[in-house]
């Protein structure tokens, strides 16, 4: 029996710790997936938009550590990865593309489905090379998975189909690439004025993201030994506040008054295993030390007085034995005052609509924490989902919290759920839908139906782009475009084989939810949400206050006064009695 490149490929990947690969079929891939057929050991996860296949493999990565892999045929059909690429990316976890290519002949002809790939991804990924000779193959796969899980980052390979189907000489073995396990921290040196620094500081606040992913119990004993409160960024959430008697919760645009005052109020900012991208959330005039196991990542944001390079789980510990006992905890407590009411304030949201309204999210999104497994993962859409979701999942070192955080891309919540329940078929997958994002690859609950994946998906059904709608509020614009005219979700779910719950009001809410977890297989609960539930973010600037103003005048004058109205009684008037 012949032995081909696909064939040396699969092979390849599997040795790696690959599965399954997402995508779907098409000519110049027919040598792949024909491969993939006889080596039933790494399977192939059809879905019904490649942009999902990416997607997909972007979660996988992210809850399983390990490389995941997403292919797409030439053209077309490979472009639809890319912005699931520039999410995986992003997010830096491993990734590796399959693009196949035209025939390498008639590449630069203006071919058919042609386009140049090496271009096209250049900028979502740390490796892109064409392969153009069988020869060249094993070293360029080889150097494409290692740089995948190494960088933590996408590769990708560009193949002329036809190169799939050349027979090539069977290897005695191949490479299995994994990620090589290392200690990294700064020299004595570096953390000897590190601790100088700290032990000269009364109001020393902690800023900590996704790159304490591991060392949870390092960090707060960091923070016990500098009676610091910490700060979380959105992609820190599930790694920091459970167990953490000095989280003050999370700072941002999608963050809460308590975690800014801590940042503004410190003298010195340590910001550990985090890219945060908002400096105007930065203080200007505190002393900021910056950890970070990427030295290219420190002092993007803001200005670094002391750059620190090494991993949060070896770096803390050995900080921590420098810092003084006996340290002032007058910092600590007033902010974690703070955040017990502001905590307080944020769960009065989380109540019951009157009969007959919509649904307040904060509600929706506290029943679903509530009702959910204790391990069970969530995967909010972009925008007012993944509000609700940084303010009102409870994390308890279990449960897991993926999502497009760093790219920012709507339809990424189905998508992705399909990547974490294919990969972790145990856990319980609860996808947070926008109804924008959910309607944008609305294909993939068929996906869900043939992969037989008991993905739960909430649909927050607000009829508008609702995120978009509160910027324009916030710049002084009229909302437009923003507009949804919805069918009933609930029905379509149920035409097409996932069971379909539906409420329009919160009566009977947390029963419906719990029914809809609980149903052995995909489902999908449509709630018709508030539309102008306002999200207010942690520091309000006078340009943001004159643009609500000038969308007030703007409305009134335009003749869509009962839209203001409509606003108040929403946010306001409803939380007085």
């Amino acid at each position: 029996m012949s032995y081909t490149v696909a064939d040396l490929i699969v092979e390849t990947i599997e040795a790696a710790g690959v599965q399954r690969v997402y995508g779907i079929p098409g000519d110049s891939l027919n040598g792949f997936t024909d491969s993939l057929r006889e080596h039933p050991r790494v399977g192939w996860q059809h879905v019904r938009h490649e942009e999902a296949a990416a997607f997909a493999a972007s979660a996988e990565a992210a809850m399983t550590d390990s490389l995941a892999v997403c292919a797409g045929s030439c053209g077309p059909g490979n472009l639809h990865l890319i912005n699931g690429l520039y999410d995986a990316h992003r997010s830096r976890v491993p990734v590796l593309a399959i693009a196949a290519q035209v025939p390498g002949a008639v590449v630069g002809t203006g071919y058919f489905q042609e386009t140049h790939p090496e271009s096209i991804f250049a900028e979502c990924s740390a490796y892109c090379e064409t392969v153009n000779t069988v020869d060249q193959l094993p070293y360029v796969l080889d150097i494409a998975i290692r740089t995948a899980v190494e960088q933590r980052g996408v590769s990708v390979l560009v193949i002329p189909g036809e190169l799939f189907l050349t027979e090539f000489e069977r290897p005695d073995r191949v490479a299995r690439i994994r990620a090589a396990q290392s200690v990294v921290r700064p020299s004595e040196e570096s953390l000897a004025i590190a601790a100088a620094q700290l032990n000269e500081c009364d109001r020393v606040t902690i800023l900590a993201g996704a790159g304490v992913q591991g060392a949870h119990d390092e960090l707060v004993a960091f923070a016990d030994a500098l009676q610091a409160p910490i700060v979380h960024a959105l992609r820190g959430k599930e790694f920091v506040e459970y167990d953490n008697p000095y989280d003050v919760g999370m700072t941002g645009l999608l963050g809460f008054s308590s975690g800014y005052r801590a940042v503004e109020h410190c003298d010195t900012l340590v910001m550990v295993g985090t890219d945060f991208p908002y400096s105007q959330f930065l203080p200007s005039d505190a002393y900021v030390m910056q950890l970070d196991i990427r030295g290219n990542q420190i002092g993007r944001r803001t200005r670094v007085d002391l750059p620190l390079v090494g991993s949060a789980h070896d770096t803390l510990p050995a900080l921590t034995a420098l810092i003084n006992p006996d340290r002032d905890g007058k910092h600590a407590s007033k902010s974690l005052e703070h955040y017990r009411r502001t905590r307080a304030s944020l769960d009065d949201l989380a109540t019951p609509s009157d009969p007959g309204d919509p649904v307040h999210p904060q509600y929706l999104t506290k029943l679903v924490s509530d009702a959910a497994d204790a391990d069970a993962v969530f995967v909010p859409d972009v925008g007012s989902p993944v509000v609700w979701a940084s303010r009102y999942l409870e994390m308890n070192g279990r449960r897991r919290l993926i999502g497009s955080f760093s790219h920012g891309s709507m339809a990424n919540a189905l998508s992705q759920a399909i990547g974490v329940a294919s990969a972790c078929p145990d856990r319980q997958v609860v996808a947070l839908a926008g109804d924008g994002g959910l309607s944008m690859l609305f294909g993939e609950l068929l996906t869900l139906v043939q992969a037989k994946l008991p993905v739960k998906v909430v649909v927050y059904n607000n009829s508008s782009l609702n995120f978009v709608e509160l910027e324009m509020k916030a710049a002084g614009f009229l909302t437009f475009g923003t507009d949804l005219e919805n069918p009933d979700f609930a029905r379509v779910a149920d035409a097409i084989g996932v069971r379909g719950f539906r409420a329009i009001d919160s009566q009977d809410l947390a029963q419906t939810v719990e029914d809809f977890l609980a149903y052995d297989g995909p489902a999908l609960l449509d709630v018709r949400t508030a539309r102008q539930e306002l999200s207010i973010p942690p520091s309000i600037s006078a340009a943001q206050a004159k643009g609500f103003a000038l969308y007030a005048l703007r409305t009134v004058m335009s003749g869509r006064g009962d839209e203001l109205l409509d606003l108040a009684e929403t946010n306001l008037l409803k939380r007085l009695f």
